[in-house]
């Protein structure tokens, strides 16, 4: 005998359909409304004689729903929502992008077009340029450009998320998808000269 435990994904509790149901007395509806209360062997004489399905939607209520339909159309019906229900239950993250002071064009060609493709999807990305030694004093004029290089170079409309501020690498942006379909001009980010102290 075949071990259920192989090459098997566990599956939700089949849909009982017709003489698959087990309950003797039914809360009975159609695409019309509500059929009231009634046997389950006198629904499902109605079906049959419909042409249709007598399919039991809301096993566990008291008595149980039961709905008198066409099997395929109610397949079809429930696939697409469950297709929808994890189309909106996307998860959104945070993405990382680090650059250099001195990063080739190629390679910001290369990471725009990755954050891009981020931004499109709805994560956030967090843009870190990176700062070692003494470049963390550099002229914060200096620096907006380098942040600036590769927003220009995005491909996605965004806006930014949190304000440049100082990290452990450096200085940090985040953006996320902006409401424009259209990519706008960025606007060279405000950075705070840092404390020499820090």
């Amino acid at each position: 005998m075949f071990s259920a435990t192989m090459g098997h994904i566990p599956m939700k509790e089949k849909t009982r359909i017709n003489h698959q149901i087990k309950s003797p007395t039914l809360r009975v509806v159609d695409d019309e409304g509500s059929l009231g209360t009634m046997s389950t062997a006198d629904a499902i004489r109605i079906a049959q004689e419909r042409g249709l399905d007598l399919i039991e939607i809301s096993p566990n209520a008291e008595p149980p729903v039961a709905k008198i339909t066409d099997y395929g159309r109610f397949q079809y019906t429930t696939q697409k929502k469950e297709r929808d229900a994890r189309a909106k239950a996307h998860v959104t993250e945070t993405k990382n992008v680090q650059i250099k002071i001195g990063t080739s064009e190629r390679d910001l060609e290369l990471k725009a077009k990755k954050s891009s493709e981020w931004l499109k999807e709805g994560h956030r990305v967090k843009l870190d340029l990176f700062l070692p030694g003494r470049t963390k004093y550099m002229e914060p004029k200096f620096l907006e450009e380098r942040l600036d290089r590769i927003l220009r170079l995005l491909t996605e409309d965004y806006k930014v998320a949190e304000e440049p501020k100082k990290s452990p690498k450096g200085l940090t942006i985040v953006i996320e998808r902006g409401s424009s379909a259209k990519k706008k001009d960025p606007v060279a980010p405000k950075v705070t000269a840092p404390s020499k102290e820090a």
